[in-house]
């Protein structure tokens, strides 16, 4: 009973993340209608800025830890940022109303260039985070065994949910949120009605960003670092988990992507570690196979 408890403790952690970014993916999704793996690419580039900045105000500037991490932490989400602004400006904004087999090709090569970026910039080195709040913080114990979750673990949950329940608050009720809705709705009625499509777009794809910035940075301090080929991964995983609860809703898709996040980690504890992917993706494949809607063209 303990081991169960223990393993649900630790879906906790990523069941948090996985809702986030199913949160945020579906907010760009909304209004782009397109498959988008660059998103999970800024996810993993966000976390590799940190590390190496972090290094690079610790080794070079000779900054105290919190400082270091403060500085790299603030680099990358500049970047982050930045990047995302011309990629949604330049790239994805006018490829949009274009046929959907040219984003999936866009987004391909953004991600190759930010793995590739981080990879040269880094020298093709691992950079690792020291730990920190690492202690652990004991929920209940029995016979010995003590189920507990680290300080960090807590944080970072803390901070994501914060994330959803804003985001949700903003697009609920607030006159942006509105307009996001009429958009995602039917793009030509809302202009119509006098809103700005790409406005909306813009805007969204920054704040999916933004999203995915802050999952980076919180998921990158817990492990420590970002492997330069996370991008491919968390990019077809976030696709695939935010299907999950249906694009048409941010709240749903967070949650059908929490569920995962659980599965997932029980199946680590009680199955084959080595299988587990393989099981998810298939499991997703499954899930997105029967809940197919065909729509009939008029």
């Amino acid at each position: 009973m303990a081991y169960f408890l223990q393993q649900l403790a630790n879906a906790v952690p990523i069941a948090a993340l996985y809702a986030a970014l199913a949160f945020g993916y579906s907010i760009v999704f909304g209004v782009m209608k397109r498959a988008d793996i660059t998103y999970g690419a800024l996810f993993a580039f966000s976390g590799q800025m940190l590390v190496l900045f972090t290094d690079v105000g610790y080794t070079r500037m000779y900054l105290i830890l919190p400082a270091a991490f403060a500085f790299g932490a603030a680099v990358s989400a500049a970047y982050t940022l930045g990047i995302s602004f011309l990629v949604g400006r330049a790239i994805m904004l006018p490829l949009s109303h274009k046929s959907p087999n040219t984003i999936i090709v866009a987004a391909l090569g953004m991600m190759i260039i930010l793995m590739e970026t981080a990879r040269l910039a880094s020298n093709t080195r691992g950079i690792w985070l020291p730990p920190f709040l690492n202690r652990a913080i004991v929920f209940w114990e029995s016979c010995g065994f003590q189920v507990t979750l680290t300080e960090i673990q807590l944080l970072n949950t803390v901070l994501m949910l914060l994330v959803i329940l804003a985001g949700a608050l903003v697009l609920k009720c607030t006159g942006w949120g509105r307009i996001w809705r009429a958009v995602t709705d039917d793009a030509l009625a809302a202009e119509l009605c006098g809103a700005s499509a790409n406005r909306v777009f813009l805007i969204a794809y920054l704040a999916s960003a933004l999203v995915a910035t802050v999952c980076g940075l919180m998921a990158t301090s817990y492990y420590g670092t970002m492997d330069f080929g996370a991008g491919l991964m968390f990019g077809l995983k976030v696709l695939m988990i935010a299907a999950v609860g249906g694009y048409s809703d941010p709240l749903k898709s967070a949650g059908g992507a929490a569920l995962l996040g659980l599965s997932e980690t029980m199946w680590g504890a009680y199955g084959p570690f080595l299988w587990r992917d393989f099981v998810m993706f298939s499991l997703l494949v499954l899930l997105l196979v029967l809940s197919r809607r065909e729509r009939v063209a008029p």
